[in-house]
């Protein structure tokens, strides 16, 4: 009874540890709590409605308002060309010529055409005057002299063919040298000497003198806000100051490649740029400058699903919610919000991927710099040589350092 009676206390003792134990290893496998999300601190900005500064610009190149294609009126084989790419020419120049040996040989047959011609028509007309003595006398019938006139008459349309066909001959002969029609810039070469060409193929391009345009394209969603007559500015590309040009002629139809549609604008021949020149054109149709909107950088957006959105700032609970707005263009690097704000909300301007709905965030601010004091020029001077006051406007400074010294 003893021996039980002393072993009670352990076995209380021992029952206790148990328990402890078992409890610390509980707590041990349990989950941890889940550390306190931080207060992140925010860059806010306040909406408000600004002007709108960007405008469409496209690219544009300067052409002639006329550029011909010159091609020879015959084929035949180039053995020479005048023109060079950029050279100006005048109307009448010599530009290319073809082989005319061929033309020239079908020109002498056609010379030789009316020289037999028209010794046949002389001796129709000789015979025709015999016989009219001879009807004059009653030696022959007037049926006779009638056979004689007809021969007469076939003789002289026989002839009236080979002289034109000496023409048109002579004329293919000419054709073999190409001759600029216009004044101009040669801005194309088509061809090469020993170059076979058919009649009509282009060989030169000439750009001619006179008016100036700016082509350029658009796409079909803008098309139909440039308008015939309507102002269009026009910049070069390496400087130069701004022209002001007028819209001459819109495409009826998109191209074929591109599915864009051409604009030529008109402008002053005098002071546009060299032929070939990049422009650029901004069209006052499509400019949407001095219009007010509500404008955010693109750091305050983010994508949340199919929608745009940003954080809105709630004051009074210094927390963010998710609001989705609407896009409608860009203005340089900000976005132009159509929809979903209103003037006057906070929102928030960076940071916004690490942030989640209904989170308590601080407002940032901006730690105030304070203006640096340049003691490295007044310090040694006020103890090396006590202050001389030379100026009532500058005597408090060397007054000051000497005192900041001496403590």
């Amino acid at each position: 009874m003893r021996t039980s009676s002393a072993l009670r206390p352990f076995s209380r003792h021992s029952r206790l540890l148990l328990v402890l134990a078992t409890a610390t290893v509980l707590a041990a496998c349990s989950r941890p709590a889940p550390p306190e999300e931080p207060v992140r601190s925010v860059k806010l900005m306040t909406v408000g409605v600004g002007a709108l500064q960007s405008s469409l610009e496209y690219s544009g190149e300067v052409r002639a308002r006329v550029e011909s294609r010159l091609g020879f009126r015959v084929a035949g084989k180039i053995v020479q060309r005048q023109a060079e790419l950029g050279q100006r020419v005048k109307a009448g120049q010599v530009l290319a010529q073809l082989d005319p040996k061929d033309y020239q040989l079908a020109a002498d047959a056609a010379r030789a055409q009316v020289a037999s011609a028209t010794t046949q028509r002389d001796l129709a007309a000789a015979d025709l005057k015999r016989y009219q003595a001879l009807k004059d006398q009653n030696f022959i019938s007037g049926a006779e002299l009638e056979r004689r006139e007809a021969t007469l008459k076939a003789a002289q349309a026989t002839l009236d063919q080979a002289r034109a066909q000496l023409s048109s001959q002579g004329n293919q002969a000419a054709y073999t040298t190409l001759v600029a029609d216009v004044s101009g810039v040669v801005t194309g070469i088509d061809a090469e000497p020993g170059q076979v060409v058919s009649a009509g193929a282009p060989v030169v391009r000439i750009a001619q003198d006179g008016p100036r345009d700016v082509v350029f394209a658009v796409p079909e969603d803008k098309v139909a806000q440039i308008t015939t007559g309507s102002e269009v500015a026009v910049r070069g590309w390496s400087g130069g100051s701004t022209l002001t040009g007028r819209v001459r002629e819109v495409a009826a139809s998109a191209d074929a490649a591109t599915r864009t549609f051409q604009v030529k604008v008109a402008i002053d021949a005098a002071d546009a740029p060299a032929l070939g020149a990049t422009v650029y054109a901004t069209p006052k149709a499509l400019s949407h400058a001095g219009i007010a909107a509500i404008k955010l950088p693109t750091s305050a957006l983010r994508q949340e699903g199919q929608s745009t959105a940003v954080w809105v700032y709630d004051p009074a609970t210094s927390t963010v919610k998710s609001q989705v707005v609407q896009i409608a263009t860009a203005d340089g690097n900000d976005a132009v919000v159509a929809g979903g704000l209103t003037p006057g909300m906070q929102v928030v301007a960076t940071g916004v991927h690490v942030l989640s709905p209904g989170q308590k965030v601080t407002v940032y601010q901006p730690k105030v710099a304070q203006a640096p004091v340049n003691k490295a020029q007044t310090a040694p001077e006020s103890v090396a040589m006590p202050a001389v006051p030379s100026a009532p406007a500058t005597a408090a400074a060397p007054a000051t350092a000497t005192a900041s010294a001496a403590n």
